[in-house]
Formats: C-alpha cells, sequence, structure tokens
C-alpha cells in the first residue's frame, strides 16, 4: 500500500513538473515582416525607429512579445518582389511597407497575410484599396498625401521665400500617374502667384541631365522636386541645384537633411509611429479590410541655413519663423 501511494505521489510530482515546464515555456510571439526599399541601414533609420517607438508605446517589446524581420532593398528596387516573397514563405503575421514600389511587391506576394502602409500618396488611384474608408482587401495603414493641394502649398511657400521668383522647373516622373495632378495644383497656385511653371519629364537615367542650370533659365528661377524616382537621387539633385545656386523646395525633408534647401511635407515619421497602431489591432484580430486608411495630421516646414549660405540666399524672418524645424 505504501509502495502504491509512493509511486501515485511520485507520478503527481512529474505531473506537475511537466505542467509547470509546459506553462513557462513561451508562446509563440507575433512576427512582423518589415519591407523596406531603402539601404541596410534602413532598419535603424528615424522611420524604424518612429515604428518601433510606436511598438512600445502599446506595450510591445521587440525580441519578448513581438519579433520584427527586417528585409531591406538596398535601394535597388528590383529586389523588393523577391524580398516580399521571403517575408511570406516567413508566414509573418502582419507586413509593414511604405511606397509604391514595396507595397506593389507585398500585394502581389500575397493576399492573405495583412499589409499595413505607413505611406503611400494615392492609396486608392494606385489600385492599393478599393476606397479610404473601406479598403476592402488586405491593405490598410496612412496615406501620406493630404490632397494635391500640398503642392500649391510649397509653391506659395517657395514664393514667399523668394519673392522674386517668376519661374519655376518642377521636376516630374510622367511614369507616375500623380504627378499630372500634381502639376495641375501647382500651375493653378502658379497662375495666381504671377509664376511661370515649366515641366521636366525626368525618366531615372537622366535624372541629372535634366536639373535645370540656372544658366539655362530666368535669371529667377527656382524648382521643385517630388515624387518617389528621385529617392535614390537625392544627393545628386541637392548637389546639382547648389552648383546651379539654384532655391529648391522639397516634397520630403529628407532632401533638407542631405543639404536641399527647404521642404514642406507630411511628418512621415509620425504616419510610421501610427502604423504601428494598426498592427496592434490587426494581431487583436481586426481585418484589414475593415480598417479605414487614415491621413497625416502633421505636416513640417524645414529649412536648412546652410544651404542658404552656400547658394546666397537670405530666408525671410516670417519664413523661418514658421519653421518646425531649422538646420544650421
Amino acid at each position: 500500500m505504501r509502495k502504491k501511494i509512493t509511486t501515485l505521489a511520485f507520478s503527481g510530482m512529474l505531473f506537475a513538473l511537466c505542467t509547470s515546464a509546459q506553462a513557462q515555456q513561451p508562446g509563440k510571439i507575433p512576427r512582423i515582416g518589415y519591407l523596406s526599399p531603402g539601404s541596410g541601414a534602413a532598419e535603424h533609420s528615424p522611420r524604424a525607429q518612429a515604428f518601433r517607438q510606436g511598438l512600445r508605446d502599446l506595450g510591445y517589446v521587440e525580441g519578448k512579445n513581438i519579433a520584427i524581420e527586417h528585409r531591406d532593398a538596398e535601394g535597388k528596387l528590383d529586389r523588393l518582389p523577391d524580398l516580399a516573397a521571403e517575408l511570406v514563405r516567413m508566414k509573418v503575421d502582419v507586413i509593414v511597407t511604405g511606397g509604391n514600389s514595396a507595397i506593389r511587391a507585398a500585394k502581389k506576394a500575397t493576399s492573405a497575410i495583412p499589409i499595413v502602409m505607413p505611406h503611400t500618396a494615392d492609396p486608392v488611384g494606385d489600385g492599393f484599396v478599393v476606397s479610404l474608408a473601406r479598403p476592402g482587401g488586405n491593405i490598410t495603414g496612412l496615406t501620406s498625401s493630404a490632397g494635391y493641394e500640398l503642392f500649391g502649398k510649397r509653391l506659395e511657400l517657395l514664393k514667399e521665400t523668394i519673392p522674386k521668383t517668376d519661374r519655376v522647373a518642377v521636376l516630374r516622373d510622367p511614369a507616375n500617374l500623380g504627378t499630372a495632378q500634381s502639376l495641375k495644383e501647382t500651375e493653378t497656385a502658379a497662375r495666381s502667384l504671377k509664376v511661370d511653371v515649366e515641366s521636366l519629364e525626368v525618366r531615372n537615367s537622366k535624372v541629372r541631365s535634366r536639373v535645370p542650370s540656372r544658366s539655362r533659365q530666368a535669371r529667377r528661377c527656382s524648382y521643385g522636386v517630388g515624387w518617389r524616382l528621385f529617392n535614390s537621387h537625392r544627393s545628386r539633385i541637392v548637389n546639382s541645384a547648389a552648383k546651379s545656386r539654384l532655391p529648391a523646395m522639397y516634397s520630403e525633408q529628407e532632401y533638407v537633411l542631405v543639404g536641399g534647401l527647404v521642404s514642406y511635407a507630411t511628418n512621415i515619421e509620425d504616419l510610421y509611429r501610427r502604423a504601428a497602431i494598426y498592427v496592434d489591432k490587426i494581431l487583436k484580430g481586426a481585418k484589414p479590410a475593415d480598417l479605414p486608411i487614415e491621413q497625416p495630421r502633421k505636416f513640417e516646414l524645414v529649412i536648412n541655413l546652410s544651404a542658404a549660405k552656400q547658394i546666397g540666399l537670405t530666408i525671410p524672418p516670417s519664413v523661418l519663423y514658421r519653421a518646425d524645424k531649422v538646420i544650421r
């Protein structure tokens, strides 16, 4: 009898130990596939850091209750389809990616895994979602555009910064359907400001040669830059503008951070931070099709005083006062 009790007690103790061990084993933590068209350093970029901060604000700790699989195209957009397919094979729980090329690659790679886009200019026009209110598929997130009126606002700021401006050259990518509307908005603003607009179509292999030179333009010529084609040529464009002593208004602050003059744009880092909210909702069971696309809330005017000094330009105090960030 004593032997039987001992055996039962020992068996019970083993059961308790096994149960305890099983309870201590960590469960499967959600994995986020972070697809970037940028360089290998994109994992540590301000955008990636903003996304991580958004996750932390929601209680996620990387390595404990969330994992992030980074895949960077290193500026080679033709690598995006393979990288997106790799994330799909890994069976990540959600893919986070921004920019048309990366979103399109992810969309082609999967119709099942939820995709959260921190930013894109025209998600409906580009065919990523059915509507902003009801995306209708496996893609949701945020748009970086508050409408094409931003292009007119940029021209107004450029005119205020350089009051004598009477001619503006606009670099645009004809392959991007949104550039037609952006040019139209710019021309509308230009008429009221009495500024002539010259549209310069630029294809990937001719970015540098199409940057206008002061010697080939009117004496008070400035130019604006927009859209994704030029992102991989930021430094080249900025250096060409400085060499020609041309003031330039940019559509993203990254241009100003590498030496450009001024930008007025959506705060992209804020969009990446807010993208974490979408990831959280999806991991808790929400369907992307039912999560409305949100528009930007923060816009920033960024001015580079070093760039202004390099081209001999004095920024009016009224413009400096309104700047959200000044680089000296």
